[in-house]
């Protein structure tokens, strides 16, 4: 016997294990036979009473059980037809939830997406919601944003490419001269300029075209030195020409070249020109609305030149594949950049609260423009799931949840039929002749 007792505890553990709506399984499995016993003690009463000696207490005992005994057999027949057939038998109008399991998913659905995620509800969650925390969260932790700076520039290539379709090519070739060629392309650019200046790195840019220069009088010394006599030929004569052009060609570009190696790396009085020249060009560039726009002129007709953008397009195709090459190694360029771009920005939002409000704004605009098309969505899918449940699994399920309730309709049922019995046989005693 101790062994029997030491294995029921085991056996309905492991049932509670296996069958995760045990609990409820018991609690109805309760509850119907409390209904059920209630309404047995009932026709116990009725029956009992006829073997009474006639009396008006028997008269009122007899009416009340048999008034709660037919009010808990309704009660029993109602809530049983919601789930089965009374008895097995096909009556009409009963196992209701079975036949309209469809029906009842796709109102069940409809009420979840209308009145459970309703634009009101969902604003107030999104208001408790710390998104910019979550965000920063996910930013600012290295083993989630080094997969999605893979999966970022694994999309690299496809972002790509869409430029290179016609029509964005067609688009970027009328909006960048438009772009460009506004007041504001001056602003720009003299704000660019100005990190130059400050950094002394105009200087370097001077030094470029300088030595640029050099190597090209050097490499076309002699078709200059031809050039220079015969401009000398028209202007004197062919006889001075002759004479004199050598001599005069030799003398300009020594002069040229001597000047040229004048201008030394840290001083001289070119480069303080060119420098004082920049820095005004940079402050009428910021305050001369004229000048900013004429700079914006000249830069979009460069710009819609078909060389230059031919050379641009060029230029771009070649970026394009050494970005493409890049984006598909693991530890290349441009995951780190990207990585580290996450990280920036996950910073950011643990510091400015602008940013913050602006990533809540953001994210209540797209879920509430999103939230039409998801409670379609989710009515959908709630009636397709009810409506692809058998139909012993969703009455299982349903009759388990709101089974427990169910019997107390029968409880009550049956003690209202009780004392209804009892209060009418009451009233039919009290009238004339009743009694009898």
């Amino acid at each position: 016997m101790r062994v029997l007792h030491g294995i029921a505890p085991a056996l309905y553990a492991a049932r509670m294990t296996t069958d995760p709506d045990a609990p409820l399984r018991a609690s109805l499995k309760r509850h119907k036979l409390f209904a059920s016993a209630l309404l047995g003690l009932m026709a116990a009463l009725a029956a009992a009473s006829y073997a009474l000696p006639p009396g008006p207490w028997t008269t009122l005992l007899r009416d009340a059980a048999k008034a709660g005994f037919i009010g808990g057999v309704a009660d029993w027949f109602a809530v049983t037809a919601l789930f089965r057939h009374p008895l097995g038998l096909p009556i009409p109008h009963t196992a209701i939830i079975p036949a309209q399991k469809e029906r009842l998913g796709n109102a069940l659905g409809r009420f979840v997406a209308n009145h459970v995620f309703t634009e009101t509800d969902i604003r107030k969650f999104l208001g408790n919601l710390d998104s910019p925390g979550i965000l920063r969260q996910f930013l600012t932790e290295p083993t989630a944003t080094r997969p999605a700076a893979e999966a970022l520039a694994g999309m690299l290539p496809k972002l790509l490419a869409s430029i290179e379709d016609g029509r964005a090519r067609r688009l970027l070739a009328r909006l960048l001269p438009k772009l460009i060629g506004g007041r504001a392309a001056g602003v720009v650019v003299a704000r660019a300029l100005g990190g130059l200046v400050e950094g002394g790195r105009h200087q370097e840019v001077f030094s470029f075209i300088l030595n640029q220069l050099k190597e090209t009088l050097v490499a076309r010394e002699e078709v200059l030195q031809a050039a220079i006599k015969e401009r000398v030929r028209e202007q004197g004569g062919r006889l001075v020409g002759w004479a004199l052009g050598a001599t005069v060609a030799k003398r300009v570009l020594t002069a040229v070249n001597a000047e040229l190696e004048r201008v030394s790396p840290d001083s001289s009085e070119m480069r303080d020109a060119f420098d004082e020249w920049v820095r005004f060009e940079i402050t009428r560039l910021e305050t001369d609305p004229a000048r900013a726009a004429e700079l914006g002129r000249a830069m979009q007709g460069v710009l819609a030149h078909e060389t230059v953008q031919a050379w641009a397009w060029d230029v771009w195709a070649r970026l394009r594949r050494a970005l493409e090459t890049d984006a598909a190694l693991p530890h290349g360029r441009s995951v780190s950049v990207i990585e580290s771009a996450l990280a920036s920005l996950g910073e950011i939002l643990g510091k400015d609260e602008t940013a913050r409000a602006r990533v809540n704004a953001a994210v209540e605009t797209v879920v509430l423009n999103l939230l039409p098309a998801a409670q379609a969505e989710l009515a959908a899918f709630i009636g397709r799931v009810v409506g692809a449940w058998d139909t012993a699994t969703i009455t299982d399920k349903l009759e388990l949840r709101v089974g427990k309730d169910l019997q107390y309709i029968r409880v009550n049922g049956t003690l209202v039929g009780f004392i209804l019995g009892a209060l009418i046989s009451l009233a039919a005693m009290a009238l004339p002749g009743g009694g009898h």
